[in-house]
């Protein structure tokens, strides 16, 4: 009965209002979590200072971006900042203090480049693709969410991959756009167009059954909850809350292609910063097999904590904000049809 109730979320807007509603959302999830990575950045640098040519990940709530520490002769850079912290929320103050509340969104912009795209590609995608496997199918099966997930994430995936690599060439050669040309030619003449999806395989294997997951169990919680309290529509809160819970679901269940991932993107961008002196990156399942024999399983969901706290809230603000913006088009539309009458 519920499922009868319950409207398309995807119905009664433009593909454009969607890609409005998604970018709106990655920009208000970049500056809500980046904080939160730049204090735990900030605090990594303090115990294990970063050399030149250090690889970290930096994320903005949207995606994982690969960094290079710069040598900072001309200019010192943000991570290696001097201020001395004694824990999160004293790093928190004195970031505020000493350099400004803006210092707590370093690095932020050029990962936007990127971010925000892949974002409004991923979820107008999911919509589209949902909207219409629910009108071939004629129904609204669980399953529908699910494939139409894997298949968004999939094709941002494809589409951001290659972005990235280019972004990591530049940040750690200190390339112009006319020598990063020559490089990305040399490279394709090498190895092949194939040569600028590397990192594709992990960045796949972690985020394509995250986002199946995702939003098969967003959409079951959703209704359920408006279910529970005999609404026909999902409000903020219960967008909201649905979205907590399936990120932090989707992230549990998938943390062990998250650790693999994040080491095999360490390694792709070391072998960027030295090629010569780095070695060959292992496979996605021999790197989980060496994890694995090391550490055993526990290796394989080592930072489970870090990765709820960063998860659960970025997938709640990105799909509540993208609910609401939605919302705001399909009325604004209503008002423009009526007045039309």
């Amino acid at each position: 009965m519920a499922e009868k109730a319950l409207p398309s979320p995807g119905g009664g807007i433009t593909p454009l209002q969607q890609m409005l509603a998604s970018g709106t959302g990655a920009i208000l999830t970049s500056l809500f979590v980046t904080p939160l990575d730049v204090v735990k950045i900030r605090l990594q640098a303090q115990r294990t200072p970063f050399s030149k040519g250090k690889c970290f990940l930096y994320c903005n709530g949207l995606m994982d971006h690969l960094y290079v520490c710069q040598n900072g002769s001309s200019c010192t850079p943000w991570y290696k900042a001097p201020t001395c912290f004694t824990g999160t929320l004293d790093a928190f103050v004195k970031i505020t203090r000493y350099e400004g509340i803006r210092s707590l969104w370093s690095g932020l912009p050029p990962t936007l480049v990127m971010a925000v795209p892949a974002t409004v590609i991923y979820f107008t995608t999911y919509d589209q693709l949902r909207d219409y496997l629910q009108a071939r199918a004629g129904s609204r099966g669980p399953h529908i969410p699910l494939l139409a997930g894997a298949l968004a994430r999939l094709g941002a995936v494809t589409v951001i991959s290659p972005l990235e690599l280019i972004r990591t060439k530049m940040q750690s050669r200190q390339l112009s756009y006319r020598e990063l040309g020559v490089c990305i030619q040399s490279a394709v003449a090498q190895d092949g167009w194939l040569s600028l999806w590397r990192g594709w395989g992990p960045t796949v294997l972690r985020d394509v059954p995250f986002s199946a997951l995702y939003w098969f169990n967003y959409e079951l919680v959703r209704e359920w909850l408006c279910g529970q309290a005999k609404l026909d529509k999902a409000t903020f809160t219960i967008s909201f809350t649905s979205g907590a819970v399936s990120g932090t679901v989707a992230a549990v269940l998938t943390l062990p292609f998250d650790v693999v991932k994040t080491q095999r993107q360490i390694e792709l961008g070391d072998s960027e910063v030295r090629p010569a002196a780095a070695s060959k990156p292992s496979s996605t399942w021999l790197l989980m097999r060496r994890i694995h024999a090391e550490s055993g399983t526990r290796g394989l969901f080592a930072g489970f904590l870090p990765r709820v706290i960063k998860v659960a809230p970025a997938c709640a603000i990105m799909i509540s904000t993208y609910e609401f913006g939605k919302t705001f088009f399909q009325k604004l539309n209503q008002e423009r049809r009526l007045r039309g009458v």
